[in-house]
């Protein structure tokens, strides 16, 4: 079995080219601009529109009866021969769109003319160690400043005027393995930053570093044994050395929540999916080995762990639970629950109490799972099939048996974040139909080298779709309508108060769907795979869209079968800027 782990060098220096270009200027971000960002149309100011991670829009200007007429008002394209997978979602501020792109790069734009304003290229070291491409999914601003994580594990602090450096930390060293891919968050004026690099036996953790001066305020460890930060000083050991992990194997435990954090204001918690444990071998790590494979609420002032719920104990298919959680209030039985919702990559949609980690729902949301039959609710443990985890490989060398499981470790739902919708109370989730055929095999821990222990094929479960856009009640389980896509979905979603709900495709075609119904209303295609998350926002008047284009990611370097299907899709690298045409 061959792994293919990209690597690669960024090359330039930041390019500062003047502001004046028509644009007013830019008042600093506020924390309370922030906490209100679903309530401004005019700026993009967050990842996920808001902390929680809704990407809902109040805007309906462009609405189910009109969208037919959406019009593309110019596009950008990101240049040079780095082109790869774009999953990055924009952000707006004052009439500046902000972008990242493939190999660690951000993008000012000028939103009515995109017209560059300035570009920065982190300087990347040859050696680095991305596991699923070289991808960054975008940025945070704060008060005159804009950050980003790069491949080489660094946070970068940019004046957003100029693009100039203001600050840049190391937070962790990219030779064990360790990137950045996630989007940061801003909460309380700290910069809240997760590193990648699960499948090189690292540890994952949280950090919070202050947003003016770069240094940590606290940090946030996820795997049993390893000793929590506050202040410069040592806080608190994350759960009880050896609990759960036996030997040592907790050293390099992996559960890094490459995907980033959401925010609940409510709680004061930061909510944070953590992914596999290393290595992929079970056999090898006997134990439930917290806290992989769980949604965690850390404390946003302490980083203090407060709960905890693991979907997949002893985790053996790499079913990281690093998908958004997104918080939102279910009506449910005449009751109101301050709820927040997770579509595992195992299969399995989990709602809970988001004030104290109490599962109120668990049901699939794909047609076939596989390795477990249900989840308790009482103690949010999976009901285990033993017969489908892959066998103990034999000690002298060679695989262990071969099981058929769905979901592929790609997942139901992978990074690709959901959207729900205020008006409907319906999330638009982009799930994936496909499984794999998975098998162990020996392995050692050495530094900066892959940390598996397995093999697999991927295989879609169906001839004529992988990808399907689903709207579900997260109160029932019940899929309200599907829309059914060749190859699969790997972008964010959108939804709006125009009833409408948007989202790109591999096949280059950014989509808007009614939102009820979930009758397509329009396509437009882009001329390369979308892989990023749409925005909309308002300006001089009238609504816009926007969205990157640009095809790659994890499924054409793992995707088994199913990267065969998708290998001539075309690469590219744009933001593309929509509009209706205006009244004569």
């Amino acid at each position: 079995m061959k792994y293919r782990f990209l690597s690669g060098a960024g090359v330039g220096l930041a390019l500062t080219l003047a502001t004046a270009i028509g644009q007013a200027q830019a008042g600093p971000v506020t924390d309370e601009m922030i906490l209100n960002a679903g309530s401004d149309t005019h700026n993009i100011i967050t990842y996920g529109l808001t902390l929680q991670g809704q990407r809902f829009s109040k805007l309906n200007a462009v609405n189910a009866s009109n969208v037919k007429d959406l019009t593309p008002v110019w596009s950008f394209s990101f240049g040079g021969e780095k082109q790869r997978g774009q999953e990055a979602q924009p952000l707006l501020v004052d009439g500046v769109l902000y972008t990242t792109a493939s190999y660690s790069r951000l993008y000012a734009v000028d939103a009515k003319t995109g017209t560059k304003l300035w570009q920065y290229d982190a300087q990347l070291p040859d050696g680095i160690l991305p596991c699923c491409d070289v991808i960054n999914r975008g940025a945070a601003v704060y008060g005159d400043n804009i950050y980003f994580g790069t491949l080489d594990a660094k946070l970068v602090a940019l004046d957003r005027k100029t693009g100039k450096v203001v600050w840049k930390k190391t937070v962790e060293d990219y030779q064990e393995g360790y990137s950045i891919t996630a989007a940061p968050i801003i909460v309380k004026g700290k910069v809240i930053v997760t590193p990648a690099g699960g499948e090189f036996g690292v540890v994952g953790k949280v950090f919070a570093y202050d947003a003016k001066t770069g240094d940590v305020v606290w940090s946030r460890p996820f795997v049993e044994g390893h000793m929590g930060m506050l202040n410069g000083k040592p806080s608190t050991m994350t759960g009880k050395k050896n609990a759960s992990w036996p030997g040592d194997l907790w050293k390099n435990g992996g559960a890094t929540a490459w995907n980033g954090c959401t925010y609940d204001p409510d709680t004061n918690l930061l909510l944070c999916g953590t992914g596999n444990p290393g290595p992929w071998n079970s056999y090898n790590r006997p134990g439930d080995n917290l806290y992989s494979a769980s949604a965690v609420a850390v404390d946003a002032d302490t980083g203090e762990i407060k709960w905890h719920l693991q979907h997949t104990p002893n985790d053996g298919w790499d079913f990281d639970s690093m998908p958004a959680i997104i918080s939102f209030d279910m009506n449910k039985n005449g009751a109101t629950i301050k709820a927040a919702a997770h579509f595992d990559k195992n299969g399995f949609a989990y709602v809970y109490d988001r004030t104290n980690g109490k599962l109120d729902g668990a049901f699939p949301f794909v047609s076939k799972v596989t390795w477990a039959t249900s989840v308790d609710l009482k103690t949010g443990r999976p009901n285990f099939v033993p017969e489908n985890r892959p066998g103990l490989p034999p000690a002298a060398g060679g695989k262990g048996s071969s099981v058929f499981t769905a979901p592929s470790f790609l997942g139901g739902n992978n990074w690709n974040p959901p959207a729900y919708s205020q008006d409907t109370g319906l999330f638009y989730v982009p799930c994936n139909e496909w499984g794999m055929d998975i098998w162990n095999e020996q392995i050692n821990y050495k530094k900066g080298a892959a940390y598996l222990g397995a093999g697999f094929t991927i295989k879609p479960l169906y001839e004529d779709y992988i990808g399907a856009l689903r709207a579900i009640d997260p109160a029932t389980g019940k899929i309200v309508w599907e829309s059914k896509n060749k190859a699969p979905l790997w972008g964010g979603v959108l939804a709006t108060a125009g009833n409408l709900v948007f989202t790109g495709t591999p096949e280059g075609y950014l989509k808007a769907f009614d939102a009820k119904t979930g009758e397509e209303l329009w396509k437009f295609q882009t001329g390369s795979g979308i892989i990023g998350s749409p925005i909309t926002y308002e300006m001089d008047g009238e609504q816009y869209v926007a969205t990157v284009s640009g095809w790659g990611g994890a499924v054409p370097l793992w995707g088994g079968e199913v990267a065969k299907s998708v290998k001539n899709l075309t690469q590219g690298g744009s933001l593309w800027v929509f509009k209706l045409p205006k009244r004569s």
